[in-house]
């Protein structure tokens, strides 16, 4: 079973600064409070992009969408019917030799681009894991703390109502 450990370890863990002098942990929670863990995932990890990985990204963008299929299809269309139907000697006759290495040429630089870009994607998304497990976790230390202090506040007031109803059975 794996060790278990202590919020102020986790705070520690979270805030990703050296503590040179330790703190109990009411002092780390708070010191979680005042820092800003969350950030913008899209904006950090997209300045990081090179130009490659931008194109990339936008190749991957039109490739994927169904304007490029109609398109491709359309375009497609087009030539078998030119080379077939229209011309009366075709540059490219049927089985369409020149269209094949035109589409195999296509598929073999598409697909490695798009999987670049599916990376890239994969990699935001686990940045973006990280990130909600770190806002989860200083939310959840920030319900705990707030809890402790509720019950602080409701033993203080079971506390006075005692003394009060103490001190008005003295004053009969």
């Amino acid at each position: 079973m794996p060790e278990q450990l202590t919020n102020a370890e986790i705070v520690k863990l979270i805030i990703e600064e050296d503590l040179n002098n330790p703190q109990d942990e009411e002092e780390i929670i708070h010191l979680l409070l005042d820092k800003t863990v969350s950030q913008n995932i899209n904006q950090s990890h997209h300045e990081t992009y090179s130009i490659g990985d931008k194109i990339s990204d936008k190749m991957a963008l039109i490739a994927g969408s169904w304007t490029f299929i109609i398109s491709f299809m359309m375009i497609l269309m087009l030539w078998i019917i030119t080379n077939s139907v229209l011309m009366n000697k075709p540059f490219d006759a049927y089985p369409f030799i020149l269209l094949n290495l035109v589409l195999s040429c296509l598929a073999a630089i598409q697909a490695p681009v798009i999987m670049m870009s599916q990376n890239r994607q994969e990699q935001k998304d686990r940045l973006r894991a990280d990130n909600d497990y770190k806002i989860n976790l200083k939310s959840e230390l920030i319900i705990e703390d707030l809890h402790i202090k509720l019950d602080q506040m409701i033993e203080n007031q079971e506390q006075l109502l005692k003394r009060l109803e103490f001190l008005e059975r003295s004053e009969k």
